[in-house]
Parts: structure tokens; C-alpha cells; sequence
């Protein structure tokens, strides 16, 4: 059977059902069309997500499809998380067209989550911070090796970078990756062996380098100085924020957008974040974990789910925490949010993934080296 994990159908815009905003888009695909192109291609169903940029929160189109062409679309309703009534609404979608999901989760480490996933967890999705740790679930025949194409955006529903989080006033003055070689400042971030947030920040040094026009062997210089201005090597980002917040080690933490906004918000004027000129676009991958969820007749649901993060609404709650989200539209609304700097990807400055790894963080790489010379 083969799935198409995302459709919007839409009728044209009429006052009869009016479009709230008029994307770049055909002027309609009807249920009868994407029906008739489906069999075309021979696609046996598809996760019908109704179309939020026209309709918002109105999926009544999207139910008039299904009743129409039985067994061939599975729908996803965007809902208002501020409305006071949210828990009516899923009630009553429950109650006439839904199911219930619970999702449990695990966190961790993202090195150390794709290992445990690998060696058995029961997880039935995973988000990972880097593209390589879902390869290693490819590697352990747990997942499809395809599992980027299933999905927008190499399947990464949003992406960070790593910026600086530093004590109030900036006492150490620290603007760039330069600066966090300098002698006698503290640097703390996790350990790039355990660690998507280590990997990214040690990356994101070298590759300041590279940007700058410097050599390899410049960018080796500067990574090895700021690895050995780290006293604590710790598995996680989330155990390196406690470090530097609450056991009060470090001048400054190198750690995602994200995490550094929310020590903002939960610790307020203690800290402040500083922008680096350049730093790495950080990739949050996700996949469905195929074994699992074929043994537990759940593929329909996670693939709903992580669909889902791609809907206007989830895009919405991503850029609220501080994520930057692949929607335009939601991009536009929070643009004051995110602040522009020099972003790059590893495909762009370290030939992809496979090859960073291969170079830098693979037992006798680089990194190993850097620390062996500490």
C-alpha cells in the first residue's frame, strides 16, 4: 500500500467558503482531483491536512472529502491552542471523526536517544537535533534509509542555530567564536561525542573560520584553544545549561536559540544572549521508526503526528518556543523574534553529515585528537 504522507484539497475561493488568505497556489484541487491524480500514480490513500492558510480552523471541506471518497484519506484538523474552548473542539473531533493520541516522550542527548532507540526503546517517531543520529537508526535497520524524503524539508520540520548565553553585563565581553578561545575564559558546552549540541557548537566554530575565508588548519587552531577553555564535558545540552545556571561554572554557554531563550524566561535578567556573526543552521530531523510502528499497526498515527509539525498551527507553538519554523507565513508573523545572522550547513561547509562525522567525531577523528592534545 503506498501512503502519500501529505495533500491539501481546496475548492475555489467563493463567498460560499472564502479563503482567508490566498496563497500561491492553483486556483483548486478538488477531492475529485486529487482522487483521480492519486489513482493516476497509484497512491492508495493520503494524510489529508486541511488547508490552514485558506481555511484556518475550519475543516469542514476536508470532512466533506472523506465522506465523499471512503478509506482514502485520513484527516488532520488544525485546532486553536489559545482558544478557552480547545478541549471542546478535540472532544467533539474525537467524538465524530477522530481518535485519541497520547505521546510519550523520552529525552536526552541526542546521540545517546538514536542508540538506546537503536538498541530496543519502543519509540515509534524520533526528533533528533542532526541528521546523523537518524542514520544511525538506518544503520541498525530499525528505520527506512529513505526516511529524509518522506517528509518536507529533508524531513525537519524546524531548525536552530547555537548562540552565546552569557552572565549579566557580559563581564568577559564575548561577541564571536574568537572571542571564546581567548586565555582565561570558560567555555561550557556538552561533549561533541554524546552530544547534537556539542557537535553543532564545535562546528560552528571551525566553520566560523571557513566562512572568514581562514584555512583548515586555522579552524583546527581556534577549535583546539576553545576545547581546552571548557572545564565540564557534559552528555547533554539540557545538563550543560544546569552547569552554567545553577552549579555557576563558565563565563559563557554555547547552546541552541531555544534553550538560551528559555533560561531567559524562566531565570530573567541573570542572563544575556549574544549572537555570534556566523554559526551553523541546526537541522532538527525527525522519522517514523518503521519496526516499530508496522509491529504496532501505528503507522498511520505517527506519520499523522509528525505531519502535523508541519500544519501552520504547530508551526505556530514551534515559533513560540523558539524554534525557527519552515512556514513562511508563520516566519513572517514572528520575524522581529529571530534575529538574522551568517547562517550555514554542514552540507555547505563539511560535505554533509556522513562526512562530518566521518572527520570529526568518529572514534580517531579530529575531535578525538583535539582532546587527546588538551
Amino acid at each position: 500500500m503506498i501512503i502519500d504522507s501529505q495533500v491539501h484539497v481546496y475548492e475555489a475561493n467563493t463567498p460560499k467558503r472564502p479563503w482567508h488568505s490566498v496563497p500561491n497556489w492553483p486556483d483548486h484541487v478538488t477531492g475529485d482531483e486529487m482522487v483521480a491524480a492519486m489513482d493516476k500514480v497509484g497512491v492508495d490513500g493520503a494524510i489529508f491536512i486541511s488547508a490552514f492558510s485558506m481555511y484556518r480552523y475550519d475543516a469542514s471541506y476536508a470532512v466533506e472529502v472523506q465522506r465523499a471518497h471512503p478509506g482514502r484519506f485520513a484527516l488532520v484538523k488544525p485546532v486553536d491552542p489559545d482558544d478557552p474552548a480547545v478541549a471542546d473542539v478535540i472532544a467533539d473531533w474525537k467524538k465524530n471523526q477522530g481518535e485519541d493520541i497520547v505521546v510519550n516522550q523520552s529525552h536526552g542527548g541526542s546521540s545517546k536517544q538514536a542508540r538506546s532507540v537503536a538498541e530496543g526503546l519502543q519509540a515509534s517517531v524520533v526528533t533528533m537535533n542532526q541528521a546523523s543520529d537518524i542514520d544511525v537508526l538506518a544503520d541498525a535497520r530499525v528505520l527506512s534509509r529513505d526516511w529524509s524524503t518522506r517528509f518536507p524539508h529533508h524531513a525537519s520540520p524546524f531548525y536552530s542555530t547555537i548562540v552565546f548565553l552569557v552572565r549579566k553585563g557580559n563581564p568577559k565581553g564575548l561577541r564571536d567564536w574568537a572571542d571564546l578561545s581567548r586565555p582565561g575564559v570558560k567555555v561550557v558546552i556538552p561533549n561533541p561525542k554524546t552530544s547534537g549540541n556539542g557537535r553543532y557548537s564545535y562546528l560552528s566554530s571551525w566553520g566560523s573560520v571557513i566562512r572568514a575565508g581562514g584555512s583548515e588548519a586555522q579552524a583546527r587552531e581556534q577549535v583546539t584553544r576553545l576545547f581546552r577553555n571548557v572545564p565540564v564535558l557534559d552528555g547533554g545540552g539540557r545538563a550543560a545549561t544546569v552547569t552554567f545556571t545553577q552549579r555557576d561554572i563558565g563565563d559563557v554557554l554555547a547552546t541552541f536559540e531555544n534553550e538560551a531563550w528559555l533560561v531567559k524566561k524562566e531565570l530573567g535578567d541573570a542572563f544575556e544572549i549574544v549572537y555570534p556573526t556566523s554559526s551553523v543552521l541546526a537541522e532538527s530531523s525527525v522519522a517514523v521508526v518503521d519496526k516499530v510502528v508496522d509491529r504496532k499497526g501505528l503507522r498511520k498515527q505517527a506519520t499523522g503526528y509528525l505531519q502535523f509539525l508541519y500544519s501552520e498551527p504547530a508551526q505556530d507553538v514551534i515559533a513560540r518556543h523558539h524554534l525557527r519554523p519552515r512556514s513562511e507565513t508563520v516566519a513572517k508573523k514572528y520575524a522581529s523574534t529571530f534575529r538574522s545572522l551568517g547562517l550555514f550547513t554542514v552540507d555547505e561547509l563539511f560535505g554533509g553529515w556522513k562526512a562530518a562525522q566521518k572527520r570529526h567525531f568518529d572514534d580517531g577523528g579530529e575531535y578525538d585528537q583535539i582532546f587527546a592534545g588538551k
